[in-house]
Order: structure tokens, then sequence, then C-alpha cells
């Protein structure tokens, strides 16, 4: 917006605040800061624990200042569907970095941080020139993620199961 790259739709004026060189500096800053602090594992984690409050948030309110004004309806569900998809995608990112971040030695956390850098680069780069592939590589990740998460709910009924069949075989006193 504020270099003129894309042009802006008429509905998304609202968003001209973002391209204020004050809002532009502050998220610079966040951005180093989320940079160095993911490199850390126990300041990775309260990070991302104080961020689980603030990009729901973030998300809802972004989502919120896209669609028509004047439909309520519309802005409820805007609002409610930015605010789940922030959470649910931190919630991904705090989750795994949580498990990378219990690991003792550092390198780890410092290698997992790098890699998520490098491919949100690459990623924000191919949206800009390759959109369609960026849109493969979204729904590949996507299908991913749906994969992973149905899977480990079958392990944790697993263990559910194996824990009651244990529980039913011990004897009482």
């Amino acid at each position: 917006m504020r270099l003129d790259a894309l042009p802006v739709p008429e509905h998304l004026a609202s968003l001209a605040v973002l391209e204020n060189p004050w809002v532009m500096g502050i998220a610079a800053l966040a951005a180093l800061a989320e940079f160095l602090a993911d490199k850390v594992m126990w300041l990775d984690s309260i990070w991302d624990s104080v961020h689980t409050l603030v990009r729901p948030v973030g998300g809802a309110l972004l989502a919120l200042a896209i669609v028509d004004p004047s439909d309520p309806a519309v802005q409820v569900i805007a609002f409610l569907l930015g605010g789940g998809a922030s959470f649910l995608a931190h919630g991904g990112k705090a989750s795994a970095r949580a498990v990378v971040n219990t690991s003792p030695e550092p390198v780890s956390n410092a290698l997992v941080s790098t890699g998520e850098d490098v491919a949100t680069a690459g990623l924000l780069w191919a949206a800009y020139e390759y959109p369609a592939i960026a849109g493969g590589i979204a729904t590949v990740l996507l299908v991913i993620a749906a994969v992973l998460v149905w899977t480990a709910w079958r392990v944790l009924g697993n263990i559910r199961a194996a824990f009651k069949g244990k529980s039913a075989d011990t004897p009482t006193p």
C-alpha cells in the first residue's frame, strides 16, 4: 500500500492506517523482537503465550476492517472467522514450538526458528510473484496439517482406549 505496488480496492481504504510510518515502524520493531525472541527457548515460550491473546484479536479486527460495514451479520461472521483462523494458525505454530522448546539443547530451537523465518520469506515472495504456486503450496500444507491432526486424534484415541483397558483390569482395594 505504501509503495503503491498493488492497487488497493476502494472497499479496503480503511486499511490505509497500516501504511502510516509510525505503524510500520512499530511493526518492524515487533518483527525484530519476535525474530530475536524466537531464538531463545524460554523467551519464545513467553512470547508465544502473550501472542495467544494478541494475535486472534488482531486477526479478528483485520477481518472486520475488510468487510462491508453496512451488514452487521457479515461483520460478526468475519470477526469470528478472522479471530478463529488467527487463533488456529498461532496455536499450531506455538504448539509446535512448545515441543521444540522442551529440548534441552538450544540448537534445535534456533534451527527451527530460522527455518520458519526462511519459509515465511519464501512463501511471501512466492505469493507476490507466483500466487498460483503459493496457493498450491498452501493447499499441500493444509492437507498435511489435516493429516497430522487426524493422526494425533487417532493416537489420542488409542491412548485413551489403552488407559481405559488398563484401569478396568486393575483390582480395586
